[in-house]
């Protein structure tokens, strides 16, 4: 596997997003599924359906979400759908909640460091590619959030998070929090799911990471810390282990920004890391990539 590109731009726009997309030289076919985050009931630093519009309509995607495995307004799916709602995302676009209604998908990851199936979603079938737009920012369990956790819990049904976050223990939402994995272990499991999902749309992905808002806290916290870095810039890669690294390296980067320390302490303290060097060795990635600035 040769260096994976990552364009880069300092400027957040919209029309920036789309720039940087026209740069990979891709067409998305067929029917598209943009995966974003659409934020938790209370979330200030969520980026929100207007910042996407252009780039959604781009591609005449439709937003798909998926529920949580938490407490909150977005773990079943009535409340879910009256949040997208107050958020506005169905104002804007046809949005699919791919696991509203049961049986999920089962995904096989034969490879798998931990887990050897990955439950998304049954509505991903309908879909033909996939643009994974994510907000990239800290978390509280993951160190830090972007492409492939987007891949991962974000694309995992209800029952498919409980299933990575207790390494493959239980997929019962209602005993997760009582069998949370260990770190490595958990961190392990989001690459493994994320691979299921590279290897479900066979490449037709591509990956945009904007690095804005900059909390140490996920959009999935109703009570965020406040942004503590200053905003970064956009990036878009085909390559899901690429972008990550690349934002994490911006990170480490910014040695100026007085924020640094607290992201950092974030990121370090959660092995935040480990996700990205657990992807590459499933080989649906590399860290080994050009930065190319636009």
């Amino acid at each position: 596997m040769g260096k994976a590109k990552v364009y880069f731009s300092k400027e957040i726009t919209p029309s920036k997003v789309i720039e940087l997309y026209n740069a990979l030289g891709v067409s998305l076919s067929g029917k598209v599924a943009v995966k974003l985050h659409s934020g938790e009931k209370g979330n200030q630093n969520f980026l929100k359906p207007e910042f996407w519009k252009p780039m959604i309509e781009t591609v005449n995607g439709t937003v798909v979400e998926c529920n949580t495995a938490y407490d909150g307004e977005r773990n079943y799916t009535e409340k879910h759908k009256k949040l997208i709602s107050e958020h506005e995302w169905d104002k804007y676009f046809a949005v699919d909640l791919l696991d509203a209604e049961g049986p999920d998908l089962e995904l096989s990851i034969p490879n798998g460091k931990v887990i050897i199936k990955n439950l998304v979603g049954k509505n991903i079938v309908n879909y033909d590619s996939m643009l994974v737009l994510s907000h990239f920012k800290g978390h509280p369990m993951g160190g830090y959030g972007g492409a492939i956790k987007q891949l991962s819990i974000g694309c995992a049904s209800s029952r498919g998070k409980s299933l990575i976050h207790s390494a493959g223990v239980t997929d019962d939402q209602s005993i997760v929090w009582d069998n949370v994995a260990e770190q490595d272990l958990f961190l392990e499991s989001m690459a493994d799911a994320a691979q299921s999902v590279v290897n479900f749309f066979d490449g037709n992905i591509a990956y945009i990471n904007v690095m804005k808002n900059l909390s140490v806290d996920c959009d999935c916290c109703a009570v965020a810390e406040d942004p503590c870095m200053k905003d970064i810039g956009i990036l878009a890669s085909l390559d899901p282990v690429a972008i990550d690294k690349a934002c994490i390296d911006l990170i480490y980067a910014a040695k100026d920004d007085p924020g640094q320390k607290h992201f950092l302490e974030r990121l370090e303290s959660r092995h935040g890391a480990h996700t990205v060097e657990a992807a590459e060795s499933l080989g649906f990635g590399t860290t080994d990539y050009e930065l190319i600035e636009l």
